[in-house]
Formats: structure tokens, sequence, C-alpha cells
């Protein structure tokens, strides 16, 4: 059996960070991940004048209950989702005039629930560009707070961002939700601000939330239950194929670890213990269908392996992965056809028909790390896969061609 080490969450990494600087006193993560989405988030707090001090292991981070400590500074994004959403929130709380930009791809995804949100506050925040994405100007004065109605039906990262805001404004937040997507991924959020010393509740479709600040704590980062499902994928389509992934149990925060209950329908042997989760092929996957709206980050990988079903595997509720790095229903199907697979797809849907995937093709990445990592467990049973862009897999897993390829080597 091998035993993967799968480094630390992107999710709960972004969030720790947030909730790090926003805290009395001095935090330190460990075993945060270094990728690309990370560092940028904590150049990000250095250039609103937070102190993080990194060492092996383990990031320290000063917090600032007040808000950032420079008056005034630009600050880019990159291709960071949580940097792009979190950060100008974060910023709201303080005083001074902050500058956010992001890549020509960050620039592409939405922003307009959440800036509208903030502006419904009060905020003082106007874009550089079309409205509802960036680059955008934060002219902050703090956040006094009060009752606010949203839609988080296209992302979920808008709902974190103001529960994580509601502590440090005022007087609370109570946030009305009209529509959600990724459930799970709130639900981290809501874990991880309690954990901080914020007060959240939730009644209904309504998030309340006390003016209680946060407290700076020693925080254990977990494993990324989304990178670790290209393994547990791995292990289910390869004959006599095996994986045990450490620190993922069944008290892990992140719902994407449920993408091993989806093998498990499959056909695949699942166990999941307090420490780990072990995933092993029993030499049949079966085809499905299956509602993927609370782990759709995940999508790209069953569909990877979808043609080594016996029967059609259609991904049901799945419109929010149009807006992500690229829009990756059309992306797979595309990646797909190259390959020979017959696919359908529809607004929220993609239908996948067993085929055997033919080489050699070149994978249309469209610069995002989760085409690579699925398509990479296609290839270990379709000989003649390449990438366009293999290096984009730096956005939360840079050694990932590395590790994967030993995994695969592995008997």
């Amino acid at each position: 059996m091998t035993v993967i080490d799968i480094p630390g969450s992107k999710s709960v990494t972004a969030r720790a960070l947030f909730l790090a600087a926003a805290a009395e006193g001095t935090t330190t993560l460990l075993r945060p991940l270094v990728s690309d989405d990370t560092e940028g988030f904590a150049e990000g707090l250095r250039a609103l004048g937070y102190a993080v001090r990194k060492e092996p292991g383990a990031w320290h981070i000063e917090g600032r209950p007040a808000g950032p400590g420079v008056a005034e500074t630009d600050v880019y994004c990159r291709d960071g989702a949580t940097t792009a959403r979190f950060l100008p929130t974060l910023a709201a709380a303080g005083r001074g005039t902050f500058r956010f930009d992001a890549s020509a791809q960050m620039r592409r995804r939405p922003l307009g629930p959440l800036t509208t949100a903030l502006r419904e506050l009060g905020v003082d925040l106007r874009h550089g560009g079309k409205d509802g994405h960036h680059p955008l100007a934060v002219h902050a004065d703090g956040v006094k707070g009060g009752a606010l109605t949203l839609d988080a039906g296209q992302s979920s990262q808008y709902l974190t961002a103001l529960l994580m805001l509601g502590p440090l404004t005022a007087e609370g937040l109570d946030i009305t939700v009209t529509d959600l997507v990724s459930e799970p991924y709130v639900e981290i959020t809501l874990a991880m601000m309690r954990d901080f010393g914020a007060e959240v509740v939730r009644d209904g479709r309504t998030y309340r939330v006390a003016p209680t600040g946060y407290r700076a704590r020693t925080y254990g980062i977990e494993p990324d239950a989304s990178t670790a499902s290209y393994f547990f994928a791995a292990a289910a389509l390869r004959p006599g194929g095996s994986v045990t992934v450490p620190g993922l149990g069944t008290g892990a925060l992140q719902g994407d670890l449920a993408f091993v209950d989806v093998l498990r329908r499959m056909g695949a042997d699942v166990e999941v213990t307090e420490g780990a989760t072990t995933v092993r092929s029993t030499g049949t996957l079966r085809g499905l269908t299956v509602n993927m709206r609370d782990i759709s980050d995940t999508m790209p990988t069953l569909a990877a392996i979808a043609p080594f079903a016996d029967g059609p595997v259609r991904i049901e509720d799945v419109a929010n992965t149009r807006v992500k790095e690229c829009d990756r229903l059309d992306a797979c199907a595309e990646n797909l056809r190259r390959l020979g697979i017959t696919v359908r797809t529809g607004p929220d849907w993609i239908e996948i028909h067993p085929g055997t995937p033919a080489g050699p093709a070149e994978i249309a990445t469209h610069g995002d790390h989760r085409i690579v990592m699925s398509f990479a467990v296609t290839a270990l049973r379709t000989p003649g896969i390449a990438f366009d862009d293999p290096g984009c897999v730096k956005k939360t897993f840079p050694d990932f061609h590395r590790v994967f390829g030993a995994f695969a080597r592995t008997p």
C-alpha cells in the first residue's frame, strides 16, 4: 500500500491567513500550503502592512485587529481567487486607500455579488474597469455592520469573505443567503472562525456574526482534499491500486473528501478512519449519475476517469465550474473528445460515455491546475498524453508532477 503525504489545504491556508491577520496577537500556522496562490496571499498581506515570517513548516503572522498597517498601497492578487476576494474584504475593515489588481485570468472571474454587498455595508469601493471585476480600489473607513442579502450561487467565497469580516465590524453582520453553492466550504469557514474566537450562528438561511474580533492561536493545516482526489482516483483506476492519505479522516474539515464516496459508489473499496483515508481498486468502475454541487472542484477528477467506467457517467449541478480558472465543463469535454471519447454537455451537467482514450494528444489546460492534475490520472492508462502548460500546477501543488510520477511508478 502506498502512503502519500498531500500538501496543506489551499482553502484552509487562505482562511487561516485572513483570520491570523485579523486576530489579536501572533498566530503560527503549521504545515501551510506553499504554492503560488498562498504565496500571493502572504505577499498581499505584507503589502497591506501585516508582518509575515516564514520558516519551513510554519508561518507566523502578527495580527492587526484595527486593519492594514499602511494608509495606502497596491496589491497584486496573481491568479488567486481567495486572495482577490478575501484581501479587499479584510482591507475594508481598516482605514486607508487600497488598490487591488490581478492576472488576466483572475480579472475574468466575477466579484460582483461580493463587491455589491460591501457597498451596501457602506464601503467606498470602485472598479477600475468592468463592474464586478478586478481591478478595484477600496477607500476604507471601517465597517459598521448590519443586515444584507447575498446571492452565493456562483461562489461560496463571497459568503466566506463576508462571514470572516463580521467579527471585525462595529455591530456585527446578519447575512441572509438566497442561493449557495459548495456549502461544505462555508462549513470550513464557520469552524475556523470559531477556532479563532468568533461567535457565529446559522438560523435557516441567515448567518449571524457577532462583533467579537479574533484571538491568535497555533493552527495546524490539514492536507488538501481536492489535491488528494487525484491520488484516490488513480488508486481506483489502476488494477490492484491502493493509496492511503494520512491527515484526512473522519474529522476532516473539507467537504471534498466526499469524493471518495463517489468512488465507493463506482465500486472502489474505501476506508475512512480517524486519521487517514484509504482507497483500493476492486478492478471495477461502474457508471453513475451524481450531483457534485457541493464538491465541484473534484468534477474534473471524476470526468478524467469516467471513460473507464462500464457505463455512462453523468455529473450534474456544476454550473459554477464554468466560472473557475477556466470553463471546466467545456475544458473537460474538449479534452475528452480529443481522446476519442463521446461527451455531451448542458448548462450545468456533463455526460461521459465509456470508451478507451487514445493518444497521442495534447491536453488544452487553459492555464488551469485542476485540468492538468485530472488528466494526469487519465494518462496512467493512456500513453501519449502531454500538456500545453504543465507548469500551471504551481498554483496549488508545485511538486505535483514529481510526486504523482513517483506514485505512478509504484507497483
